[in-house]
């Protein structure tokens, strides 16, 4: 299903490591098909942390988007990365597309490189049915700032397949259906 277009762009393996612009090969936090799930990666094209505003309360059903502010993609020998501040909540956007099939439903967990870190993966469905690009969300527990590495392996996607569902998340027009590769907010 994945290599039919459940997953754009795919990767058939896990890579561990990738060829450098410096032609020397650079180990990445893998990504691609493992063997009951796929990693897929953290897009480059927008990160944002939830920052402190005295006197603001954040609301699912108002969200206010001055409660996020976008952080700096940096590069280094090690790779493109963001940075989560200690103790703070970000948002990402995976760089795969995902069109999951009406009979399949998908789990997104962390990761146990970035778990080590302190970093903790919100657990987030992608049910049958749904396409686009998935809002990934982050919290950093630990006490110290943490890199996020763009263009690599950043969650694991675990895959349910069973009967098709009733009523599929493109049928009852879910509100999120069709992310672009952006972070997209709450909505009601």
């Amino acid at each position: 299903m994945a290599q039919q277009g459940m997953i754009t762009p795919f990767e058939p393996a896990l890579v561990r490591q990738i060829d450098a612009d410096n032609g020397q090969i650079r180990r990445v936090i893998s990504y691609g098909l493992s063997s009951y799930g796929y990693d897929i990666r953290l897009s480059t094209n927008e990160f944002r942390v939830f920052r402190h505003i005295p006197g603001t309360v954040v609301d699912p059903k108002k969200f206010n988007p001055a409660n996020l502010e976008p952080t700096p993609l940096h590069t280094d020998t090690d790779g493109s990365y963001f940075i989560l501040p200690a103790h703070s909540y970000g948002l990402g956007v995976a760089m795969e597309h995902l069109a999951v099939p009406e009979n399949v439903t998908v789990i997104c967990i962390g990761k146990s490189t970035y778990a080590r870190t302190g970093l903790i993966a919100n657990l987030t469905p992608a049910e049958a049915g749904w396409r686009g690009h998935l809002t990934l969300e982050f919290s950093n527990s630990s006490s110290a700032d943490c890199r996020i590495y763009a263009n690599e392996g950043i969650v694991q996607l675990l895959f349910l397949e069973g009967e098709p569902c009733a009523v599929s998340y493109e049928a009852r027009r879910g509100k999120y259906q069709d992310q672009t590769e952006t972070v997209t907010l709450a909505r009601v």
